[in-house]
């Protein structure tokens, strides 16, 4: 957001500095996931929400893609039940994917929605159940009804996108029989944002980014391609729990996705930052960072 402190001429530089990222992103797609931890803090939530309809009102559409597991957890332990993971996924039982139903697509799809329509956007929450959105199957027995995407199916996306709605997709999946499967939200967005050809997909983590040294912010990585993940896989840079969004990151990039973004949800307008000025606000993952030097 512009300071209230600044003068006239001041904002009007501001905006005139975003113009060009504002056209380069005019009419284009952008999934945006956003989940876990960067969800906690209220005030930060609204910060997100209000980026998000910005882009929508500038022409930008944006597809908001979302989990929720403290929010599961929390759920869980109100009924007596314990989580369990197992290689960080969470082990869900016939009991716990109807927690995860009730949680995903219930109480944090609408209070996201509703959080975007008093800030003046125009957004629509669905599942990925709804018109089959998400299909799975079951992706290991050991983790009960955690899923493994074999489909997805873009048209209610689109739909909404062609009516001007900011479509809120919660990660929750569906096969054939009607089980329905608890999706990992990294996995969704780059899946789904790969079906939709989108410019960009931003994952919004609690982390700044990809660090060579994961105890110093200073450290982080501001590009980095296919070739150099690879490198930094070998050396053990990118470890723990990036492994995996750095593997949804380049699945979206093998996909069609243009650019992919690893970036701190905690920080202020953090979106707006990396889209609208040069100055970045997290790792940008692409295909060959060549074509961008």
């Amino acid at each position: 957001m512009i300071p209230k402190n600044l003068t006239n001429a001041q904002r009007a530089e501001i905006l005139t500095q975003a113009l060009p990222y504002i056209q380069d992103y005019y009419n284009k797609i952008v999934v945006v996931k956003y989940g876990g931890n960067a969800m906690i803090n209220e005030e930060r939530k609204l910060q997100v929400m209000e980026d998000v309809v910005l882009l929508s009102l500038i022409g930008v559409k944006v597809v908001l893609v979302h989990g929720g597991g403290p929010e599961i957890t929390d759920m869980l332990n109100k009924i007596g039940k314990k989580s369990e993971f197992v290689d960080g996924l969470r082990v869900t039982d016939k009991e716990t994917v109807e927690i995860v139903q009730m949680v995903l697509a219930g109480k944090v799809n609408k209070t996201l929605v509703n959080l975007l329509e008093v800030n003046g956007g125009k957004a629509m929450g669905i599942s990925g159940m709804d018109g089959h959105l998400i299909e799975a199957e079951m992706k290991d027995e050991r983790l009960g009804y955690v899923g493994r995407i074999t489909k997805v199916n873009v048209e209610p996306i689109m739909d909404l996108l062609e009516k001007g709605y900011i479509p809120v997709v919660s990660t929750v999946g569906c096969d054939m029989k009607g089980n329905i499967y608890n999706i990992n939200a990294d996995t969704a967005a780059s899946r789904i944002a790969g079906a939709i050809k989108a410019e960009s997909l931003i994952s919004m983590t609690d982390i700044a980014g990809i660090l060579r040294d994961k105890d110093d912010p200073s450290s982080l990585i501001p590009m980095i391609d296919i070739r150099d993940a690879a490198k930094l896989f070998d050396e053990g840079i990118i470890s723990g729990g990036m492994i995996p969004k750095v593997e949804c990151c380049i699945e979206a990039i093998n996909r069609g996705v243009k650019k992919v973004f690893i970036m701190d949800g905690r920080i202020p307008h953090a979106i707006l930052i990396e889209m609208l000025t040069d100055e970045g606000a997290g790792t940008m993952v692409v295909s060959d960072k060549r074509d961008f030097e």
